[in-house]
């Protein structure tokens, strides 16, 4: 068991392979333990037609895709909170009561305390979540995010109870989308005579908000090495694409240009807005896991 440890708190399957592939299987390459918070089962999530008798129903591929990607990533523990998937925003899904939103708006208290329990388990120093706008927008992560970051702060208030002493994390991260590339991606785009705000396979994702919500990078890590793991993770999820649209360049140039990924630095806060760190456990004081007796 190692002394350094990081959680990651998304919503999707896949998200931890298409997010930070690179990341995760470049922290489990230096023996880092690295942890998953998986809050949906993507029951929602576009599958080609091909892909739909292969399994029951939708979740149950979804979670199979994951758990074959964990195994090339290397996760320590893989946690499945269970909700449902809520769709894009507006969609029908984000009324169903089982819905990680629904839950998010009219529940967040019980989310918020079953990831103030993995963390306390956990003993993370660093966790690692979605930026307020989630990415792109998706309810599913803005949820997972403000849960994961108000949870950041009760985890270690003693006066906030579980049956888990309290523990707090040292520092919090949000992942960084690249902003230049997409700034590229947004204005290739418009040349082609794309309407910015009706992107993706169903036209759900308002690809100009993306740009609008990039936060700054405070943080950047040398992720080369693993680029080729985070293909291999990110292929296992078929039924959502599979793989990364870089991957027809060759190697030399995608190191040169996605070998280092970004990073958002929330707590501590940075002093100021621009990259002054290249490990997102720089300053943490790595301590193993201190076994307290339960509440």
């Amino acid at each position: 068991m190692s002394d350094k440890r990081l959680l990651i708190s998304y919503a999707h399957p896949d998200d931890e392979s298409f997010g930070n592939g690179g990341l995760i299987a470049k922290y489990v390459r230096a023996g880092i333990d690295v942890y998953y918070i998986c809050a949906t089962n993507g029951d929602l999530g576009t599958i080609p037609d091909d892909m739909k008798e292969i399994y029951p129903t939708v979740a149950e591929l979804r979670l199979s895709e994951l758990a074959k990607a964990s195994a090339i990533l290397g996760f320590k523990e893989v946690y499945k909170l269970g909700y449902k998937d809520s769709g894009m925003m507006g969609s029908d899904g984000n009324d169903d009561p089982e819905s990680l939103w629904y839950k998010g708006l009219n529940d967040q208290e019980t989310l918020i305390r079953k990831v103030v329990d993995i963390i306390r388990e956990v003993q993370p120093q660093v966790v690692l979540t979605f930026n307020k706008f989630g990415g792109y927008g998706h309810p599913d992560h803005i949820a997972i995010q403000r849960a994961t970051e108000i949870a950041f702060a009760k985890a270690g208030d003693a006066t906030y109870l579980t049956d888990l002493p309290p523990y707090q994390p040292q520092k919090l991260y949000y992942g960084s989308l690249p902003a230049n590339m997409l700034r590229l991606m947004g204005w290739i785009m418009r040349l082609r005579g794309y309407d910015l705000r009706k992107m993706g396979t169903n036209k759900d994702i308002d690809f100009q908000a993306v740009l609008d919500n990039i936060d700054p990078v405070h943080t950047t890590v040398d992720i080369r090495d693993t680029l080729a793991i985070w293909d291999e993770a990110g292929k296992v999820h078929k039924s959502q694409g599979g793989g990364s649209f870089m991957a027809i360049f060759p190697m030399w140039l995608r190191k040169l240009i996605m070998g280092k990924q970004g990073f958002t630095r929330v707590i501590p806060a940075p002093k100021e807005d621009r990259v002054t760190e290249h490990d997102l456990f720089e300053e943490v004081t790595a301590a193993p896991i201190q076994h307290g007796e339960r509440v």
